[in-house]
């Protein structure tokens, strides 16, 4: 891993900075999304080799990051990824994990100090973790200033008064006492449900499906927009078949309605899709074909796979195109 993964786009006059946790390959592309044909993911080789599927393997490469969003006089992270020293049972590549995510995102000139508002689009654990840090034996929130936006739905579903989650997973548990439990503890947490206008370019709405608070955020400045979907694509399969949830959703019917609710409007408002845990650049435009979704052609010449429509910095700070090496699972 390289501070290389550090990448900047523009939309209007905010200036998006992807901050990776982790990238590799992940689990067989037909666990990650279980219903998508195995001839889908053979036809579009080309559109998913390296950055979406490990060449020569079955694996899909998943991203784990931070989308920093800075303009109008505040700083934004939207997801915090894994986390350090999370009691992870159930997933052996995060479990106990050691990294350097908050060195990172000073590289990226960004201090826990700096932090306005924090947006968790859902309450899984590689969306959560860097909501706090270890403080002598006690979680607290990693970014003192920040308000932390948190989906009303999740809270309710993944927390105490819902046996975290039912107590299907420890694992629910575990994350919701060390990531989000010490941001209500200190009365940092904001509860929110439907819609919650963070300023006038930034909103949240709830998008249900992969969790029962799952949100997307909407982000439009001069003329241009973007969102910010979350677990709503796990792989740009999704995009080619909508229909295709993750092994993750746990109401994939919903999940499904709603991703292609919020790709008609990303189609229809031009705005720049940009998904949780891509690789390659990690933002996608989509178009129309054949009744559904395709993710629009990109000029060989435009570099780092960004959209050509959306600039890029010089590039020192755009991502490696090719998965890297990480924990195995």
């Amino acid at each position: 891993m390289t501070e290389e993964n550090a990448q900047r786009f523009v939309i209007g006059d905010f200036e998006v900075t992807r901050v990776v946790e982790w990238q590799g390959p992940y689990v067989p592309a037909g666990t990650l999304v279980p219903d998508c044909a195995p001839e889908v993911w053979r036809e579009h080789e080309d559109e998913l080799v390296p950055d979406h599927r490990e060449p020569g393997g079955d694996r899909a490469v998943v991203t784990l990051q931070t989308w920093v969003v800075r303009g109008g006089g505040r700083t934004v992270l939207v997801d915090t990824g894994v986390g350090d020293d999370r009691e992870r049972p159930g997933s052996a590549l995060f479990h106990r994990r050691k990294g350097d995510f908050l060195g990172r995102l000073e590289r990226a000139g960004v201090r826990p100090q700096d932090v306005d508002v924090v947006v968790n689009t859902h309450l899984h654990g590689d969306h959560v973790g860097w909501n706090t840090r270890d403080a002598g034996g006690e979680w607290m929130p990693s970014f003192p200033r920040a308000r932390y936006l948190i989906p009303a739905a999740d809270d309710r579903h993944f927390g105490p008064a819902n046996a975290y989650a039912g107590g299907a997973r420890p694992d629910d548990r575990l994350m919701y006492e060390d990531s989000v439990a010490p941001v209500h503890r200190a009365g940092q947490a904001v509860l929110w449900e439907g819609e919650h206008r963070i300023d006038g370019h930034l909103t949240l709405e709830a998008a249900p499906g992969h969790t029962p608070g799952s949100s997307v955020l909407r982000l439009e400045s001069g003329g241009e927009r973007a969102v910010f979907v979350g677990d709503l694509l796990h792989s740009p399969v999704q995009i080619l078949r909508p229909e295709c949830s993750s092994c993750f959703c746990l109401d994939p019917r919903q999940a499904a309605d709603t991703r292609r609710r919020v790709l008609e409007r990303a189609v229809d408002e031009n705005e720049l899709v940009i998904p949780a845990h891509f690789g390659g650049s990690g933002a996608v435009e989509v178009r129309r074909q054949s009744g559904g979704f395709a993710m629009a052609a990109r000029p060989a010449s435009h570099p780092a796979n960004l959209p050509a429509s959306h600039p890029a910095i010089p590039p020192a700070s755009r991502p490696m195109s090719r998965p890297m090496s990480g924990p195995t699972p």
